[in-house]
């Protein structure tokens, strides 16, 4: 919902992998050779699979299966890209290899507890994702023993983990800080979220009920990047980014992505960041209280020529009394937070 809001312009990167990759078999062909041959190089999943949100390929390039992948690719006894993936005699995997093993195109298949690429605290050794870790483990198995496949499997558990108890905190610093009145600005203070309404961004359906959050029972707040208070991106970035590049980076052995490059070590930051904030707001809160001020949000957090453009606006705008649900043919469309539809129907 971050991207969908946004104008046209703020999301060209959004579109053209979404509208292109899955609508059209030359986006991984090409359409002027459509080889299966060039389909196989994992060069094919770089153009959208890269960047803050889904760092598959920085991860996969910099693993020690790219490196032998970048190093050997050119060497048709190591690479035979003639051969189809189910035959292929690969010295190293490629994104492929992997991820549409046999020639299928599900590439979700061989994935293991997605749950929104990371970004979702799960039990990842619920019986719901059984079926897909030992998926995960036999792919593993062509060059691994299993033993070897299910330790790295363990240590990305434990990495996401460790991520989780940070993305809690930070949310809970953040969350405090608006239950007492300090967030600056509160959602009321703003201009509307991509759904047309004043719910707190972090707000995320049963997790955060009650009117002090904003909406319904059980309905659920919109991720803001641009008109949202500082501590609030803060834990936008740490779930959105950093968190991802951890669950990335170990599911593809990029050890450098899942703790340095803003890994860990950037959700430590992040957390440090938002604790500071909050500290901030509070310490600005008492010597206001003290000296009788009366702190009022800057008209700007209202309306602005760029927040004329969002889609919350506009909407509140063109029709009153509405919400993007009230608007969507199918209301419930987005509650499955991107969820393999599998996964879904098992959680029903």
């Amino acid at each position: 919902a971050w991207s969908i809001e946004r104008p046209p312009g703020d999301t060209a990167g959004c579109t053209f992998c979404h509208t292109s990759s899955e609508e059209r078999c030359s986006t991984c062909h090409q359409r002027h050779q459509f080889d299966p041959a060039v389909a196989r190089h994992s060069e094919q999943c770089k153009a959208c699979h890269w960047g803050k949100d889904h760092r598959d390929w920085e991860a996969y390039d910099i693993s020690i299966h790219g490196v032998v992948y970048q190093v050997n690719k050119w060497n048709p006894q190591e690479f035979d890209f003639s051969k189809k993936l189910a035959d292929a005699d690969y010295v190293g995997p490629t994104c492929q290899y992997c991820h549409l093993r046999g020639g299928h195109h599900n590439v979700q298949r061989l994935s293991t507890v997605y749950t929104s690429m990371g970004m979702s605290n799960a039990d990842r050794g619920a019986p719901l994702w059984k079926e897909k870790r030992e998926t995960w483990v036999s792919v593993c198995d062509d060059c691994h023993s299993p033993r070897f496949a299910r330790e790295n499997l363990q240590a990305m558990d434990e990495a996401c983990k460790d991520a989780g108890l940070k993305y809690t905190e930070t949310f809970k610093v953040a969350e405090n800080l608006m239950l007492d009145g300090m967030g600056e600005p509160m959602p009321k203070d703003l201009a509307p979220d991509g759904s047309g309404q004043h719910i707190w961004s972090l707000k995320i359906g049963a997790y955060h009920d009650g009117p002090k959050y904003g909406g319904a029972q059980g309905e659920s707040g919109e991720f803001r990047m641009s008109n949202c208070s500082d501590i609030e991106r803060i834990c936008f970035e740490s779930v959105g980014y950093w968190m991802t590049y951890i669950m990335k980076g170990m599911a593809h052995g990029s050890w450098n992505d899942a703790t340095y490059c803003d890994g860990s070590f950037g959700m430590d930051r992040w957390l440090v960041k938002a604790k500071a904030a909050s500290e901030q707001a509070r310490r600005f809160t008492a010597l206001e209280k003290k000296t009788g001020i009366n702190w009022v949000p800057s008209e700007f957090w209202r309306k602005g020529d760029y927040l004329e453009q969002l889609t919350g606006t506009r909407m509140v705008k063109e029709f009153p009394g509405k919400t993007i649900f009230d608007l969507c043919p199918e209301p419930g469309w987005l509650d499955t937070h991107h969820a393999p539809a599998e996964e879904v129907e098992s959680l029903e």
